[in-house]
């Protein structure tokens, strides 16, 4: 029997960093009741969907009740009595109801809460769970969790060049014992940092030792590996976030203290590469340098060298890097293309042309945990959540929990390693 979208609402509430973002409630004609919350980043690619919000005083400017206005006033009249099923008819609605390039008409945030109600209120119309009604059968991988254990730079009190320093947990039988061994090392990091520097600030859950080396991050993290007894399974990541770094007029890349050209910081990574278990590196080079991404990953070719920023989890810009071997590796933000389907499409794009997917969070998130069954969907080789030290991000760690005792032991994430 289908079922049909009786009501939809929006309202605005606040993220888990005091930020307000948009909140669905959807009803169905034969009374399901599901509601949807959508995250944002602290800063924004310039590819990306586009964020409405109100401007004005209330908020800083970062009020969103104009995308709320937006749901409730333009969108919810058009899909009422839509099959709650079919998510790729309403997706495609609501990209032309809104007729932009970027969603700036609606608001990605607005349109993406309707995306992923409907996605949620489709699953329980059919009695299955999300993981399994987006990705079928075949939804059975569990990721990797990726964590940010040290914060460098422009948001960190460190003086770390690099933006987000990470650990990889990838040689664990389950998600549950991948799990444990992050607490495990993220603990034995915190006791280190205390032990040499006093008390150390936090950065998101991240923590901001007074160092300056990359050198000197590794050295410490692997360490708390060492201390934990997980030496042996866990790799290191940066994420660099170049284009925050990037001088455009100079065509240089500013590290704290130092001006470098492209060349020269992919030799940074290169020796890094070569000295330390760094498998993961994420935005080396600024948002439309497909060129060096292209010379890293040829240089670096069992590492995994991802895009965000680059491809900002959009099939055209994916597309693009595909041809031009750009990387091998795709970061899948739902907020930044801005609905489920598309979202999809550019995750199955990513592992038909040999690319991992890394489904990440926002900085700026909410209890919803419609990630984790995205990133059991479409096959994820890792989930990069953060340090589990915030709510939000505590109830997607959970959610892989519940999956993967639902699904008995899941195929576990990434092939690449050192």
């Amino acid at each position: 029997m289908n079922d049909t979208i009786e009501k939809v609402e929006a309202r605005e509430i606040l993220s888990g960093t005091g930020r307000p973002t948009v909140e669905v409630r959807l009803s169905t004609a034969r009374g399901l009741k599901v509601k949807a919350s959508v995250p944002s980043g602290t800063s924004r690619g310039v590819y990306e969907a586009f964020e409405l919000y109100d401007g004005g005083d209330r908020f800083r400017g970062r009020g969103v009740l104009r995308a709320v206005e937006n749901v409730n006033q333009i969108i919810a009249p058009v899909i009422k009595g839509k099959d709650v099923t079919l998510q790729a008819e309403i997706d495609r609605t609501l990209i032309e109801l809104d007729g932009t390039p970027n969603k700036s008409r609606l608001g990605g945030n607005a349109i993406l809460a309707v995306s992923v109600a409907c996605a949620k209120a489709g699953a329980e119309s059919l009695g299955i769970s999300l993981f399994r009604y987006l990705g079928g059968l075949r939804a059975t991988r569990l990721p990797l969790p990726i964590s940010t254990m040290i914060a460098g730079g422009g948001h960190s009190p460190s003086k770390l060049p690099f933006e987000d320093y990470l650990f990889l947990f990838s040689g664990f039988p389950t998600f549950a014992l991948a799990l444990e061994a992050l607490l495990e090392c993220r603990l034995a990091l915190g006791e280190i940092l205390k032990k040499k520097f006093g008390p150390v600030p936090e950065v998101g859950g991240a923590l901001a030792p007074p160092i300056h080396e990359t050198s000197q991050a590794f050295d410490l993290m692997l360490e708390a590996a060492e201390r934990s007894g997980f030496g042996d399974r866990v790799a290191l990541g940066l994420d660099v976030a170049a284009s925050e770094i990037y001088l455009k007029d100079e065509d240089l890349y500013c590290l704290r203290n130092r001006k470098l050209k492209a060349a020269d910081l992919a030799e940074e990574y290169t020796e890094l590469a070569q000295n330390y278990p760094l498998d993961y590196i994420e935005d080396p080079f600024h948002q439309d340098d497909f060129a060096h991404f292209a010379e890293l990953s040829a240089a670096l070719p069992n590492k995994l060298i991802v895009g965000d920023d680059l491809f900002v989890s959009n099939p055209r810009r994916l597309e693009e890097g595909i041809k031009k071997k750009a990387g091998n590796g795709l970061l899948l933000k739902i907020n930044q293309v801005g609905t489920v389907r598309e979202a999809i499409e550019a995750a199955c794009m990513a592992l038909r042309n040999h690319f991992e997917v890394t489904v990440s969070l926002r900085s700026n998130e909410t209890n919803d945990d419609f990630i984790a069954d995205l990133a059991v969907a479409v096959g994820a080789g890792q989930i990069k959540l953060g340090s589990p030290v915030r709510g939000e991000r505590v109830a997607k760690y959970n959610r892989l929990l519940e999956i993967e005792q639902d699904l008995g032991k899941g195929v576990m994430g990434s092939t690449y390693s050192s």
